[in-house]
């Protein structure tokens, strides 16, 4: 099955529907710590002193027992820290069957050794409190002194919905059952390394929440460029950005028009700007901004997808030429940037301009909270679930950048995107991946095959932030480095993942 991002509710209502389909709690909490060990014995290493894990009172407690007794069956030595008495059955039963294998239990973590995380599960919120906060503390001061952690569902002390943490586990590996949850993606720097894997969870028990994509997703959707394609076939994309004084808008568009395999970009611009284009891309086609109803017809022949916002500028004079723009056009289309903000508070204009075609907007959330009026924290807040709405009401494809990346269908259809790291928060950004959106949106939405263009800009979005983990740590990596990156990231190789690994999310702290 495709992973799912879910919340701690949504997580329990999936095991729920499974187990009303006869699958016991104990058998999912079994098919949990032996994925969890799995991972543990083929990334880990825990030396002679072993293995120690500090367990909760709830479910997650009865994994920790689970991880122990199986690699203490692999001849590791196991011991378990209690911080309080097992709440469930199924989690009594994993005890008793873990101390018949030979593990210990213990007052004390063994010097050296790794330290599993099974205090808390995906349905604790708030701060850690009594036995459980003196346990974190612990695993805390363990890890400060060089000790390797791996945490089981979620870091202890992380809101699995939310992402809101104070006293917290810092994990270097989490193991994920059979979703990854909203928090693990917005905390990415206190989980690490993050595995999801497979306990059984239906595909079907999750239908309709968001799905993370990975390479095979994103390859079995970008097209083909076969050896005959000639320019033509790779489709004509036209940017129109650049206002005075931002051609470098406009200009890494188009870069990110043919760095996504684009035939031919046009790069429509202030007057200016058509000098400092030519030298940037030799490659383009220059046009001066259309005055004239014949400048719009001409700016529309030959062309597959157009991307307009990048550098624009927000005035009245914008909105004038975004509003000709779309009613002489009537083809795909990306929107991004000023051409989103000359729209503050008016969506519905502007999805009278989108209806009918293929469309994608790019906003990041203060854009988006300019459009809706709406302050961007609260947009930061609802980042899953805002852009359903938005797109059933504009009739296009929501691509909300940040992290993660979520992307969503008018047709309720919703894409997250986690690859990526903190380069990408930089200037101009946003600008090369309008541009790759831009030449997808034309390749895919002219192959008729009916894509939906939220997929196209899920693809485009995972892509970009691939080349940006290619480029490794952040500090000295630039715009450049990334775009140069992008021929490797299209690559969409991916080292398999471990048996039972669903997805795996390399940690880049």
């Amino acid at each position: 099955m495709g992973v799912r991002v879910a919340t701690a509710k949504e997580t329990e209502g999936i095991e729920r529907a499974i187990m009303e389909r006869g699958t016991p709690a104990a058998t999912l909490m079994q098919r949990a710590g032996n994925a969890a060990a799995e991972i543990i014995a083929a990334r880990c290493a825990p030396g002679e002193r072993g293995v120690t894990v500090f367990s909760g009172t709830g479910n997650n407690g009865g994994d920790g027992w689970i991880v122990a007794g199986a690699l203490r069956n692999r001849g590791l030595a196991c011991r378990v820290i209690s911080h309080g008495d097992l709440r469930t059955g199924e989690a009594r039963n994993a005890r008793e069957s873990a101390l018949v294998a030979g593990v210990e239990e213990s007052e004390a973590a063994a010097a050296d050794s790794l330290i599993v995380d099974a205090l808390l599960g995906t349905g604790s919120t708030g701060e850690p409190r009594g036995r459980i906060a003196d346990g974190v503390r612990a695993i805390s001061a363990l890890k400060t002194a060089g000790a390797g952690v791996v945490s089981l569902d979620l870091p202890s002390g992380l809101d699995a919905s939310t992402g809101w943490h104070d006293q917290v586990v810092n994990a270097d590996i989490t193991v994920s059952f059979g979703s990854i949850k909203r928090g693990h993606l917005l905390a990415r720097d206190v989980c690490g390394s993050i595995a999801v894997v497979d306990i059984g969870l239906s595909d079907d028990d999750a239908t309709g929440l968001p799905l993370l994509i990975d390479s095979a997703w994103v390859a079995a959707r970008v097209p083909f460029i076969p050896s005959t394609a000639h320019k033509g076939t790779r489709k004509t994309v036209a940017v129109v950005g650049g206002g005075k004084g931002m051609a470098g808008a406009a200009i890494l568009a188009g870069e990110g028009a043919l760095r996504a395999g684009a035939g031919l970009v046009r790069i429509v611009t202030a007057p200016r700007n058509e000098v400092a284009v030519h030298a940037a891309i030799p490659a383009a086609i220059v046009h001066q901004w259309p005055e004239t109803p014949s400048g719009l017809e001409q700016l529309s022949i030959g062309v597959d997808a157009i991307a307009i916002g990048p550098g624009l500028g927000s005035s009245a004079l914008t909105r004038d030429l975004v509003e000709r723009v779309l009613l002489a056009w009537t083809g795909p289309v990306v929107v991004d940037a000023d051409a989103l903000n000359v729209f503050e508070g008016d969506l519905l204009s502007l999805a009278q301009l989108l209806r009918g075609r293929p469309a994608v907007i790019t906003p990041h959330p203060a854009e988006l909270g300019r459009l809706l009026r709406m302050d961007t924290a609260e947009v930061v807040a609802s980042r899953f679930d805002i852009g359903a709405s938005v797109a059933a009401d504009l009739g296009a494809a929501v691509l909300l950048k940040g992290t993660p990346t979520v992307i969503s269908s008018p047709h309720g259809h919703r894409y997250v995107s986690a690859a990526g790291t903190a380069a990408l928060a930089t200037g101009g950004s946003g600008d090369v991946l309008t541009g790759m959106t831009g030449t997808l949106l034309a390749q895919i939405s002219g192959d008729g095959s009916g894509a939906d263009p939220a997929e196209v800009a899920a693809c485009a979005a995972f892509v970009h932030g691939r080349a940006a983990e290619i480029c490794g740590p952040v500090r000295g990596v630039t715009l450049a480095d990334i775009v140069s990156a992008m021929p490797a990231a299209w690559s969409l190789r991916e080292r398999p993942h471990d048996p039972g690994v669903l997805a795996w999310l390399e940690s880049f702290r």
